[in-house]
C-alpha cells in the first residue's frame, strides 16, 4: 500500500477509508495529536494516537522533526482547525530527531537565524511557499517562451569576456596559486593555464544569446550568473540566475511588448497556481508591517501589487521626461529624497524610480532612450538630440516597492558605430571578434533584455531579502552548504 501526499488527504472525503501517510512531525500535543507535514502543501495533517495504543518506547521518539510513517482511518475531525484527521492503528518512526539539538523547534524563528541553517529552513512554512512560488515561476518562463516559438539555448558558465564591462568577475584557473607561472615580464602566464588564456564566471549570457538569435531567430537563456561585487545588500547576490532573451528583426519597442507579457504571465501563473502560498506570504508581510513604522509600511497588501501588474498597462516614458518630473516633484524640491535630481544624465536611483511608479504614474513604469554614457556598449545609438545629447535605445521596467526589475535595449547592428563605441569604451575589438562578426555578416536589427530570477521572486513572495528567495544564497564571505 503506498502513501498518500498529505495535500489530497486535507482535501478528502474518502472516510472510513484507510491510508498510510508519511511526513515530519510538526508538533505533538498531550501524547495523543500529532501534527504532521510532507512538503506538499502549507497543512498538516492531524495524527489522532489513541492512548495505550502504541508502546511507550514509540511514543517517546514522537519529536518534532522526526519523520514517521502512519497507517490509519480517515475520520472526520470533532475538533477545530481541521476537517479531516488520520485515527491512526500503525506507526513507525522512521528517523529520530533530538529535541535538544534540533534547531526548528515549534515557534517564530527569525529570517537572520533561519540563513544560518539554511539546509534546514526548507521545513519551515515561509521557504515551503517562497519555494513553491519560485518553482511556478520557473516553470512559467518556460512555458511563455515555448509557446511563442522560442530556442532554449544553454550559453557558457564559464567565459573569457565581460559582458558588462564592470569587471567585477569571479575568476576560473587551475594553476597553483602558491607557485604561479610568470612570463619574462613577471606577470602570471594564463598561457599554462587549463584554458590557455584568462578565464572567469559568466555576468551574462547575453552576448552568446546573440550569436543563436542571429540564426535561429527567437532565442532565450536562463541560467547561472555570477558578480564578484563585494556587496552586502537585501538586493545583491554573488550567484543568481538570469533570464536573458534574445530577439532577431526586433527593434525597442517590440522589446518593451514581449517583456511586459513575459512579467504579467509569468505572475498571473503564480497567482494562479499558488494561491495558498501567496496568501500565506501575503498574511505574513501584513503581520511584519505592523512591527514597523508606519512610513515603512507597504502601501498595497501582497496580491494587491501583483494584481496592480496585471491591472495595468505599462507606462511608457522618456529617461528625458522622467528627470524632468522628477526635477519639479515634491521630495526633490522639499531636498527629501537621499539623491537630488539636478541634472540630465544622472544615474536614477530605486528611490527615483519608485516615486515615478507609485506617486506620479501610479502604475508599472518602462523607462526608454537613457543617456549613452551611463549604459553599456552594446546598446544602440539614437540620434542626437536637440541638445547635442547622446542616448541609446535602453528600456527599464521599474515595478512598486523595488524600482527596476528588467533591463534591455535594442542592440547595436551597425559595425561602425559599435567598433566606435568600443574603442570610447576600452574594450579591445580583437578579443570580441566573434562577437564583432554577427555586424560583418547578414547584420539586422535585433533587441532582448535581462530578468534577474530572484529579483522577480522577491516582488512576487513579497520577501524584504534576496538572501531568502534563493535555497543557498552566495555573498560576501559566505559560501555553507
Amino acid at each position: 500500500m503506498t502513501h498518500t501526499r498529505i495535500k489530497d488527504l486535507l482535501n478528502s472525503t474518502d472516510f472510513g477509508k484507510e491510508f498510510i501517510a508519511k511526513g515530519w512531525i510538526r508538533t505533538f500535543r498531550n501524547n495523543q495529536f500529532l501534527a504532521i507535514n510532507d512538503g506538499s502543501c502549507l497543512g498538516n495533517l492531524q495524527v489522532v494516537i489513541g492512548i495505550n495504543v502504541f508502546d511507550e518506547k514509540t511514543i517517546k521518539k514522537l519529536h518534532t522533526g522526526a519523520s514517521v510513517a502512519v497507517k490509519g482511518v480517515l475520520i472526520e475531525s470533532q475538533g477545530k482547525g481541521q476537517r479531516v484527521e488520520l485515527k491512526a492503528s500503525e506507526l513507525e518512526v522512521l528517523g529520530e530527531s533530538d529535541p535538544d539539538k534540533f534547531p526548528l523547534q515549534p515557534k517564530k524563528h527569525s529570517l537572520e537565524f533561519l540563513r544560518e541553517i539554511a539546509h534546514l529552513r526548507f521545513r519551515t512554512n515561509t521557504f515551503n511557499a517562497i519555494f513553491k512560488v519560485r518553482n511556478a515561476l520557473a516553470f512559467a518562463v518556460h512555458q511563455f517562451f515555448n509557446e511563442r516559438g522560442f530556442v532554449y539555448i544553454h550559453t557558457p558558465i564559464i567565459t573569457g569576456s565581460d559582458a558588462e564591462g564592470a569587471g567585477e568577475m569571479f575568476q576560473v584557473t587551475n594553476l597553483d596559486l602558491d607557485n604561479l607561472p610568470r612570463n619574462e615580464a613577471g606577470q602570471i602566464d594564463y598561457k599554462e593555464d587549463f584554458f590557455g588564456k584568462a578565464t572567469n564566471l559568466t555576468v551574462s549570457g547575453q552576448l552568446e544569446g546573440e550569436l543563436a538569435a542571429m540564426a535561429l531567430g527567437n532565442i532565450y537563456t536562463f541560467g547561472p550568473t555570477f558578480r564578484a561585487e563585494n556587496s552586502n545588500t537585501t538586493r545583491h547576490l554573488a550567484e543568481f540566475w538570469m533570464i536573458e532573451p534574445e530577439m532577431a528583426f526586433y527593434d525597442i519597442h517590440d522589446n518593451m511588448d514581449l517583456a511586459e507579457e513575459l512579467m504579467k504571465y509569468v505572475i498571473r501563473v503564480a497567482l494562479d497556481r499558488c494561491p495558498e502560498e501567496i496568501e500565506f506570504l501575503r498574511n505574513r508581510q501584513l503581520e511584519e508591517d505592523k512591527q514597523k513604522p508606519q512610513a515603512e509600511r507597504s502601501e498595497m497588501d501582497l496580491v494587491a501589487k501583483l494584481q496592480f501588474i496585471l491591472e495595468n498597462d505599462f507606462e511608457r516614458v522618456t529617461y528625458t521626461d522622467a528627470v524632468e518630473i522628477l526635477k519639479r516633484s515634491k521630495p526633490n524640491q522639499k531636498k527629501q529624497f537621499k539623491y537630488l535630481i539636478d541634472d540630465w544624465g544622472v544615474d536614477l536611483q530605486s528611490e527615483h524610480e519608485r516615486y515615478l511608479v507609485e506617486k506620479h504614474f501610479k502604475k508599472p513604469v518602462i523607462l526608454i532612450d537613457y543617456p549613452a554614457d551611463i549604459k553599456a556598449f552594446y546598446m544602440r545609438q539614437n540620434e542626437v538630440d536637440e541638445h547635442g545629447r547622446r542616448t541609446v535605445a535602453a528600456m527599464d521596467i521599474l515595478f512598486p516597492g523595488i524600482g527596476e526589475i528588467v533591463g534591455g535595449s535594442q542592440r547595436e547592428e551597425r559595425y561602425d558605430v559599435l567598433t566606435q563605441r568600443m574603442a570610447e569604451m576600452n574594450i579591445p575589438s580583437k578579443e570580441m571578434d566573434w562577437f564583432l562578426d554577427t555586424r560583418r555578416f547578414g547584420t539586422a536589427p535585433h533587441a532582448g533584455f535581462g530578468l534577474g530570477f530572484e529579483r522577480l521572486v522577491l516582488f512576487v513572495t513579497g520577501m524584504g531579502n534576496i538572501r531568502d528567495v534563493i535555497p543557498f544564497p552566495r555573498y560576501p564571505n559566505n559560501a555553507e552548504f
